[in-house]
C-alpha cells in the first residue's frame, strides 16, 4: 500500500514550507516515526517523523523547494503484513550504529548479519566515526546545515552545548581552525577504545572558503536568503503596513523583585534544573494586567474587535539566526513557578529545533526579554494578528529621587509597548501599562513562587 506525505503545517499562520534536506533517499527503508525530511519555515527548521513504515517509493519535491502545507512531498511503500509477522530484533545499545554517509572516497562498506550475536562490520576506522556521530546526533538542522556550508564533518567537531551538542559556534570555530584543529579535538574517556581506530580513517579534506551566511557573515560579501529569512521579512513588513503601529513607555522600580529573584534562584535551579531570571515574574505581571485590560489580549479583524478568552504569552526567542515566537498556553492559570518550568522547556526545545505546531501557534500576546542582551529602550513589530507586544529591558542600577526627595539607589527598567492602534487607544495602553507597572514594583521582596 502507497501512502502519500504531505507538507506538514508547522504553526498556525505557516501556510508553506521548505523542503531543507531529505534525510532519506529512494529506496531507503524508514521506520515509523524515523525523521525522513527536513523542513523549513519562518518559524521553525523540524525534522518530520514518517507517519509509516516502509520503503521511501518516489521524492516528489526537490531540496530547496517551496510548496504550500498540504502538497505531496513523497511517496512511501508501506511494509506489507508478511514482513510485519516477523518482527526484527533490537539490538543492544552496544550493537546500535548511527548512520553515516560518507565523504567521496570514503568506502565504508557497511554490512550486516542477522543472528543473537552478530554486530555491524565496519572495515579500519569506520567503527569510530559511526559511534562519534551517533553521540553528535543533538546537533540541531541548522548547525548540520551550517556544518554542510563550511565542509565540516559534524562527527568530528567536539561540542561544547549541553550534553556534548554541537553547535553553532562549534562549527564556525571548526571551519576558521581547519582540518587540523578539528583532528587534535579531545576524545572523552568513553571513547577512548576508538582512538587507534579512528588514526585509520582517510584525513579529513580542508574545508572550501568560507561563505557569508548570517551565523557567519563575512564582511563585503552577500548573505544568501534563507527561506526563514525571507519569510520573517515578508512578516515584519507585512505587520508594519498592516497594523498602525503606536508605542508607548514607562519606568519600573523592579529592586524588590529582583531581591526575590536572587533570594530563590540557587534552590530553584537545584531544584527544576532550570534558571530561574526575571521572565516568569514578569509573564506574571503581564498576565495579571491583561486581565483588567481584556481588549490587550485581541484581534482586529475586518467584522469586529475578537477578545481572546485564553491567555496565550508568546515569548520572542532567537535561535541560529532565526527569530521564533514559541508559546506558554493558559499563561493566567500558572503561578510564577509554572511559568519559570513552561518558559523554560519551550525555550529549550526552541534552542535544540524540537518545537511542535502546537507550540509555535495560538499566540494572544507577546513578552520580549530584549533587556537579556543589555538592551534599554526598543520598539518591536507587532506579531500579526496581536495587538500588543511588551518588551522588559535592563534592570539598571540608577539614583532615584523619592517622594520625600531623598536620592537613593534602585534597579530600575524600562518597560515598552507596541501595539495595534486599530484596537487600542492611548487610555487603554497606557492604563495597561500603569497596572503592570504597580504589580512588578508590588512584587518581593518576600514571596511564594
Amino acid at each position: 500500500m502507497a501512502t502519500t506525505i504531505t507538507m506538514p503545517q508547522l504553526g498556525e499562520t505557516v501556510t508553506e514550507g521548505t523542503v531543507a534536506q531529505w534525510l532519506k533517499k529512494v529506496g531507503d527503508v524508514v521506520e515509523k516515526y524515523e525523521a525522513f525530511v527536513e523542513v523549513s519555515t519562518d518559524k521553525v527548521n523540524a525534522e518530520v517523523p514518517s507517519p509509516v513504515s516502509g520503503t521511501i517509493r518516489e521524492l516528489i519535491v526537490k531540496e530547496g523547494e517551496t510548496v504550500p502545507t498540504g502538497a505531496p512531498i513523497a511517496i512511501i511503500d508501506e511494509v506489507g503484513a508478511a514482513a510485519a509477522s516477523a518482527p526484527e530484533r533490537v539490538p543492544a545499545p552496544s550493537e546500535q550504529v548511527a548512520s553515516y554517509e560518507p565523504t567521496p572516497g570514503h568506502n565504508l562498506g557497511v554490512s550486516t548479519t542477522n543472528g543473537a550475536s552478530s554486530k555491524p562490520r565496519l572495515p579500519n576506522g569506520a567503527a569510530a566515526v559511526a559511534a562519534v556521530s551517533g553521540i553528535l546526533r543533538g546537533a540541531s538542522p541548522a548547525v548540520r546545515r551550517l556544518a554542510r556550508e563550511h565542509n565540516v564533518d559534524v562527527s568530528a567537531v567536539r561540542g561544547t552545548g549541553e550534553n556534548g551538542r554541537v553547535t553553532a559556534r562549534d562549527i564556525v570555530a571548526a571551519a576558521n581552525a581547519g582540518p587540523s584543529a578539528v583532528a587534535a579535538a579531545t576524545i572523552s574517556a568513553d571513547n577512548a577504545e576508538y582512538v587507534a581506530r579512528t588514526a585509520a580513517l582517510p584525513a579529513i579534506s580542508p574545508p572550501t572558503p568560507a561563505r557569508s551566511t548570517y551565523a557567519n557573515p563575512i564582511p563585503g560579501e552577500l548573505i544568501p536568503l534563507t527561506q526563514a529569512r525571507k519569510i520573517i521579512a515578508q512578516r515584519m513588513v507585512e505587520s508594519k503596513h498592516t497594523a498602525p503601529h503606536a508605542w508607548t513607555m514607562v519606568e519600573v522600580d523592579v529592586t524588590n523583585v529582583w531581591t526575590w529573584r536572587m533570594r530563590e534562584k540557587n534552590a530553584f535551579e537545584k531544584t527544576y534544573g532550570v534558571k530561574l531570571t526575571l521572565l516568569p515574574f514578569f509573564m506574571r505581571a503581564v498576565v495579571e494586567s491583561l486581565a483588567v485590560f481584556p481588549l490587550m489580549n485581541a484581534s482586529f479583524t475586518d467584522a469586529g474587535i475578537l477578545v481572546h478568552k485564553a491567555v496565550n504569552i508568546g515569548m520572542a526567542v532567537a535561535v541560529d539566526g532565526n527569530l521564533l515566537v514559541p508559546v506558554v498556553r493558559g499563561a493566567d492559570q500558572l503561578s510564577i513557578r509554572g511559568i519559570a518550568l513552561a518558559a523554560g522547556e519551550i525555550i529549550d526545545k526552541a534552542r535544540r529545533g524540537k518545537l511542535g505546531p502546537d507550540q509555535l501557534s495560538g499566540g494572544t500576546f507577546t513578552v520580549n526579554n530584549t533587556g537579556a542582551n543589555g538592551s534599554v529602550l526598543s520598539a518591536p513589530i507587532l506579531v500579526s494578528g496581536q495587538t500588543g507586544i511588551v518588551t522588559m529591558e535592563a534592570a539598571v542600577k540608577r539614583p532615584v529621587v523619592r517622594d520625600d526627595d531623598a536620592i537613593v539607589i534602585r534597579s530600575m527598567m524600562n518597560v515598552c509597548l507596541s501595539l495595534d492602534h486599530r484596537v487600542v487607544d492611548g487610555a487603554v495602553a497606557s492604563g495597561f501599562l500603569t497596572d503592570l507597572k504597580r504589580r512588578l514594583e508590588a512584587m518581593g521582596p518576600t514571596g511564594s513562587l
